[in-house]
């Protein structure tokens, strides 16, 4: 059946614009209306008598299609022409339906796409389209205004030519009297009204909607605005820091060159003056050696040469001369030495330079930045007040570095303004003080980057000492107070974390946590069941996000720094990522377990190598020892292989069972400073430890949950010290143990409880790193060893 294509130029408009379905491409066919306002046909022309099939040029994979929505073509067969609207595109049993435009995920209705409102203004306009046949040759009606369509009676979809009269309060939706009085009376037991009572509420009701929508355009306009200044200010600050790295690198070049011109001035004159001494020196002993030289010649040919006479006339003076010789002293020792060095200690300088200069940025937004403190509400007239700023970035998660420009302004009650200080606690926290010199209202306004933050500006009342009633604590140390006087006492400091907490397991080792990274999700800095996790000298933490097949790279201070990994199963894919380790050279290992091999990237992440293709059958935990090897976990094959870098098995050891050279399930490995492989063996719940070959050296740890025991065992990491610290997947903790296995302490992980702790490492500072996988983040924790 050929689709009608009307001739007026202005009804085909109209018809291109407002009438085909961006699904199938085709007039609708019972045009339903989604939550997000877009209209798509409720089933495929096919099995709509009103409405042809697709176009014949047009074909379900077709580019115009799949521009559209590409998931339509995945899910059938290719080039299967199969006609396709909301009733196909939803997936059977769904029980919510996304946009093909806008994506927004709305919930479906009990009865499915049927029971979704029907757009009741395209049907009309496409009956009154089709009123109009425009016959060929003829001239073109004009088209009828929109309200002649909106004003034609509304036409029942359920009953052919029966009008609806009626409204459904509970379905919200129009109807016919058969729909209530029919055979099948799908709003049994509803409360209907004529539809003409509730169209001006309803018509009313929407025009509040609409006022209240356009009300937001000037706020919008204005964050427009905002952002787009924002964004200038950004540029404008990138080229200032751009000029200042230039000339502050100048400057040091300057100095660095100045300081070479009086090292050579200073080598110069030191030369010269050492070289005077010395050829002084010389001058001297020369001429003393010619002396002698000459005396003794001349001695020596008088007493062969000369007569008895001439012997006897020079024997006196020659006799003097030569004793003179014998006895006058000469400079035989040096007066100088040849010592000239240059000593610079370049190391120590050139760590300085690569850690010289840094770039100062937070992510804090005003918005969700949020103060406390009792400061903000109350104040003593010449006292000190504070109150805390928590900075907070737009997702509302913590701030963790500090150098944020926050601005704290107070205003007393006569307008002048009153003492404010700023402190930086260089974790994203700050102090402010104030201290108010009269009584009445301050006016307290706190700005982050020129905006205000949540709840500012704030009004807190100063009082005199007189009339601030004492707490009750307060009233029970002045009475135990010598002498009943008041005895001012030193105020608590908070905890340098602020995950502290003030309640404390009794345990040798005290830590806490440091910060928090990641949630669940499939953006930068998520995680959906995150495994394996390592870090570098060159501080950075490595984590291993195997469900969302890829590796993220983070410093030690949390930040994330990069993100590498495409699903697949060709090399330099990554299908189940679960170990991570990185070398010396930086390049960063994966153990692939759905892959069956570990691939090798470089600290940029891109691929390098593969290895153990063909050997390894699910590769789980994955280290390198001081020789460079590769030491790697085959969870389903209970072994562990040692590989050179090149791919070359060295060693494998290992089988399924309980005895010393068996695992049931290893996870993770980890090398001491002795080159020991120590590996947790996850279902027989301990800890092995093995030499450089893989002889087995001892083991602990037994199925429980007392100090020192384990409930399958995962992640392993070992300190400078040889301590090793192992992550207790079932009971959720970390315990440390000696470098013998006796047990030590656990981590206090208290403030933020893990859950199936899985990777375990220790940073370049000294922190112990954990990736917990039920919690979908890692976390990092103070560690003193």
């Amino acid at each position: 059946m050929a689709r009608h294509e009307p001739t007026s130029p202005v009804v085909r408009q109209i018809d291109q614009q407002f009438l085909i379905c961006s699904i199938c491409l085709d007039r609708y066919c019972n045009p339903k209306v989604l939550p997000c306002l877009h209209t798509f046909c409720e089933s495929p022309p096919s099995v709509c008598p009103s409405v042809p099939l697709l176009h014949p040029s047009v074909t379900l994979c077709s580019p115009a299609i799949l521009s559209i929505c590409p998931l339509i073509c995945l899910s059938l067969p290719p080039c299967s022409h199969s006609p396709v609207c909301l009733q196909n595109y939803i997936p059977a049993q769904s029980l919510s339906l996304s946009c093909p435009v806008c994506r927004q995920t709305s919930i479906l209705p009990e009865r499915g796409v049927p029971a979704l409102p029907n757009n009741f203004f395209i049907t009309n306009l496409m009956e009154v389209l089709q009123r109009d046949p425009d016959p060929r040759g003829a001239p073109p009606a004009p088209l009828p205004p929109l309200g002649a369509a909106t004003g034609q009676p509304l036409c029942c979809p359920h009953h052919e030519g029966k009008v609806m009269e009626f409204y459904c309060e509970p379905c919200e939706t129009a109807m016919c009297r058969e729909c209530t009085e029919g055979e099948r009376r799908e709003h049994r037991d509803h409360r209907t009204v004529p539809l003409r009572d509730v169209l001006e509420q309803h018509k009313a009701a929407l025009q509040h909607q609409l006022d209240a929508v356009r009300a937001r355009l000037p706020q919008l306009a204005a964050a427009v605005g905002l952002v787009a200044e924002i964004s200038r200010q950004l540029g404008q600050r990138r080229a200032e820091a751009e000029a200042e790295i230039g000339s502050s690198f100048e400057e040091l070049e300057a100095v660095l060159r100045q300081r070479r011109e009086v090292l050579l001035r200073d080598l110069e004159a030191t030369c010269a003056a050492k070289q005077q001494v010395l050829e002084a020196q010389l001058e001297v002993l020369r001429q003393g050696q010619e002396s002698i030289l000459s005396s003794c010649a001349f001695t020596e040919q008088a007493l062969h040469h000369g007569s008895a006479t001439e012997v006897l006339l020079v024997q006196k003076q020659m006799g003097e001369r030569l004793r003179e010789l014998a006895a006058r002293p000469f400079p035989e020792h040096p007066h100088e030495n040849a010592q000239l060095e240059f000593h610079a200690e370049p190391e120590g300088l050139r760590r300085s330079i690569q850690n010289l200069g840094a770039l100062l940025t937070t992510s804090a937004t005003a918005h969700t930045t949020v103060a406390t403190g009792e400061g903000l509400r109350q104040a003593v007239v010449g006292q000190p007040c504070s109150l805390s700023v928590t900075t907070k970035d737009k997702d509302g998660a913590l701030v963790r570095s500090g150098g944020a420009r926050l601005r704290f302004a107070v205003t007393g009650p006569d307008g002048a303004a009153a003492e404010a200080e700023v402190q930086d606690n260089r974790n994203g926290t700050y102090e402010l003080v104030y201290t108010p010199r009269a009584e009445g209202d301050f006016v307290l306004s706190i700005l982050l980057y020129g905006q205000p933050v949540r709840g500012s500006p704030f009004r807190a009342r100063a009082l005199r000492p007189s009339d601030v009633p004492p707490s009750p604590e307060e009233a029970k140390r002045r009475v135990k107070s010598p002498g009943g006087g008041h005895v001012r006492q030193k105020a608590l400091r908070r905890p340098a974390s602020m995950y502290g907490s003030a309640k404390r397991k009794e345990n040798p080792i005290e830590d806490e946590l440091i910060f928090r990274v990641g949630s669940r999700g499939r953006e930068k800095g998520e995680f959906t069941n995150l495994q394996g996790i390592s870090t570098s000298s060159a501080g950075r933490i490595v984590v291993a996000d195997s469900n969302n097949q890829c590796v993220q790279v983070f410093s030690n201070e949390g930040q994330f720094r990069l993100r590498f990994g495409v699903r697949g199963r060709s090399p330099g894919q990554l299908q189940r990522p679960t170990g991570v380790s990185v070398d010396t050279n930086g390049d960063i290992i994966v153990a692939d377990y759905d892959n069956r091999w570990v691939s090798v990237f470089s600290p940029e992440g891109k691929f390098k190598t593969k290895l153990g293709a063909g050997r390894l059958m699910g590769p789980k935990g994955v280290a390198v020892d001081r020789n460079g090897h590769i030491i790697v976990v085959d969870n389903k094959a209970c072994c562990v292989f040692i590989f050179q870098p090149n791919g070359k098995l060295v060693a494998r050891f290992g089988s399924r069972g309980t005895a010393e050279r068996q695992f049931a399930g290893p996870h993770f490995v980890a090398v001491n400073n002795k080159n020991e492989i120590v590996v947790t063996d996850f279902h027989n719940h301990s800890v092995k430890v093995y030499n450089a070959e893989g002889e087995f050296l001892f083991k602990f740890g037994s199925h429980g949950e007392g100090n020192g025991q384990f409930n399958a065992p995962t992640g392993v990491a070992v300190d400078s010290n040889g301590n090793i610290i192992v992550a207790d997947w079932g009971n959720s903790r970390i315990q440390v143990f000696d470098s013998a296995g006796s047990f030590l302490s656990y981590i206090n992980t208290a403030a933020d409880p893990l859950y199936g702790p899985q990777g375990l490492a220790l940073t370049s500072d000294g922190h112990v790193v954990v990736a917990d996988s039920g919690n979908h983040c890692f976390k990092a924790y103070r560690y003193l060893q």
